[in-house]
């Protein structure tokens, strides 16, 4: 395992060497001993158990892991502050011109300087500062604690508890005042009860009484979880010895649930009991009432203005968050007075009016009313007819009577002007005239039409020509120059089908003779006829 030469190895060697490593890992063979008889893990990788071929190693050793550079020289020591060596009685030469300390010279001199130096009084020549040099290594010199003293932090943390201990003497001896002003004042009056006064005296006798002597209600203990035994933070022991505990309130099996890792119990233990006599009515009792419940409500404030586009957080800015809440709550109150002054200023209230009369609060009268067995009535008041849930005797459009007043030919209408149209403005009697006399000319000019009508006459078919016109009667062709048309479409025919036969020089010409006209219809393909193909 430990190279410590660098030599050949044979085959056989280098195998005996492997099997006695595995022995030694296994425990057959006993480990590697170095130059001071230590044993060597047989565990160690190679590559750090192997020694540099430039420190010549001649036995297996691990001091090359070692820090075998260090300086002995190096030390780990600090000045000693303050100390003094000794103390002349006269002035020597060389000395500080100002306070006479031969460490120094006058411009380093950190004593105040004096308005004749000691070099001319020989009075209270200062003491001789020791002087100390060190060798320090590369840590020391960069080492910010360095010669740090932590026993001096304890006049720091005794500061801090003076503090503490003043601040809360003030404010106990301030509580004392205040109890005792409430119990004077409410010995002069008169509507103070004794039994409020026996509370106000138990209170100035328990502020009285030192925090040392009262119950662990109080004691701040410190919470160890971390396996080295370090604090994760300090636990106020909020509940007193004689209260029972929320999971022993209901044994039962089927009561509320209790968490043990969280210590919540979110149900009430017991919900058939008395609620003035319940002292604990489970988590979300309390995480939905008191100032829980306000500060959800202003988490839901943050969310909703932060989706609105307002650059607002809960978390990151908790007193920004809760200004914001406060102005949207008063924001939010002026809206809704606001909203309640002008409904009772458009509807009045009911409330500021004069007292409604006593007769009719109690419902009495001088009317009486007769009734039968079954309760219907007798005598006494009129018969009311049941209202529609319709909007009844509605005018609209100036009109005097209601749609469907009037009926005509399947069509309902105003009686009034008799209109069937429902959006239509009242005409009165000026429209129905109007009416009738366009009805009458209508009726007279249908009688009209139907007199002056005739048989239709018949519509002679004629014949169309090829081009499109009447074939007119005295249409006579010239033999001669429908053979000259015929052969004149045949070529043209044959161009067509070959375009290599097709002339530069044509000419075109718009007048078409009956002849050539023939001939076309004569040539053409008649696509609808079935021996076309023959053809």
């Amino acid at each position: 395992m430990f190279f410590f030469a660098v030599a050949f190895k044979s085959r056989e060697d280098h195998r005996k060497q492997i099997e006695l490593e595995e022995a030694r890992k296994a425990g057959l063979a006993p480990a590697e001993v170095d130059e001071d008889g230590k044993e060597i893990n047989p565990h160690i990788p190679q590559y750090m158990s192997s020694a540099p071929w430039y420190l010549n190693s001649e036995k297996p050793s691990l001091k090359h892991q070692r820090k075998w550079k260090s300086d002995p020289n190096y030390t780990k020591s600090w000045y000693d502050r303050g100390a003094k060596i000794y103390q002349a009685e006269k002035y020597r030469k060389g000395a500080c011109q100002n306070c006479g300390a031969m460490t120094h010279t006058a411009k380093a001199c950190m004593d105040r300087p004096r308005k004749i130096g000691a070099k001319y009084t020989n009075k209270n020549i200062a003491p001789d500062e020791k002087i100390e040099s060190f060798e320090l290594d590369y840590d020391g010199k960069r080492d910010r604690w360095n010669g740090y003293d932590p026993s001096t932090y304890h006049r720091v943390v005794d500061l801090y508890e003076a503090k503490e201990d003043a601040r809360k003497k003030y404010l106990k001896e301030q509580q004392i005042k205040k109890l005792e002003e409430k119990n004077n004042n409410q010995e002069g009056d008169d509507a103070a009860s004794d039994g409020e006064e026996d509370d106000d005296d138990l209170r100035v006798d328990e502020a009285k009484v030192d925090e040392s002597r009262q119950m662990d209600f109080a004691k701040v203990e410190k919470r160890v979880r971390t396996t080295g035994g370090g604090s994760t933070g300090t636990v106020r022991n909020l509940r007193i010895r004689e209260d029972t505990a929320k999971y022993l309130l209901n044994l039962d099996i089927n009561s509320a649930h209790y968490d043990p890792k969280t210590r919540s119990m979110r149900e009430d233990p017991l919900p058939d009991a008395d609620p003035n006599d319940k002292f604990y009515l489970g988590d979300n009792q309390y995480r939905n009432s008191g100032q829980a419940l306000e500060f959800k409500q202003m988490n839901i404030h943050s969310w909703e203005a932060f989706d609105k586009g307002q650059d607002m957080h809960m978390q990151a800015a908790p007193s920004q968050a809760e200004l914001l809440y406060k102005n949207f709550k008063v924001a939010k109150d002026k809206l809704k007075t606001h909203t309640k002054d002008t409904i009772m200023e458009k509807y009045g209230n009911a409330s500021t009016e004069d007292e409604i009369p006593m007769e009719l609060l109690l419902g009495q009268s001088e009317r009486q009313v007769e009734y039968d067995r079954a309760g219907r009535i007798i005598k006494g008041q009129e018969v009311i007819l049941p209202k529609s849930k319709y909007e009844e005797d509605v005018l609209a459009n100036n009109h005097t009577t209601v749609w469907g007043s009037w009926w005509r030919d399947h069509k309902w209408g105003y009686r009034c002007c008799q209109q069937t149209i429902r959006n239509s403005y009242c005409t009165g009697s000026a429209g129905i005239e109007a009416a009738e006399a366009s009805l009458d000319l209508m009726k007279a000019n249908i009688a009209r039409k139907e007199a002056c009508e005739d048989s239709p006459k018949k519509v002679e078919e004629k014949k169309m020509a090829a081009w499109g016109t009447d074939v007119p009667e005295d249409l006579e062709l010239n033999e001669e120059a429908l053979a000259n048309a015929l052969k004149k479409e045949d070529e043209r025919k044959r161009e067509e089908k070959d375009e290599r036969k097709r002339k530069y020089n044509v000419k075109y010409t718009n007048d078409v003779t009956p002849e050539e006209m023939e001939a076309y219809r004569m040539k053409r393909v008649h696509h609808e006829d079935p021996m076309k193909d023959f053809m």
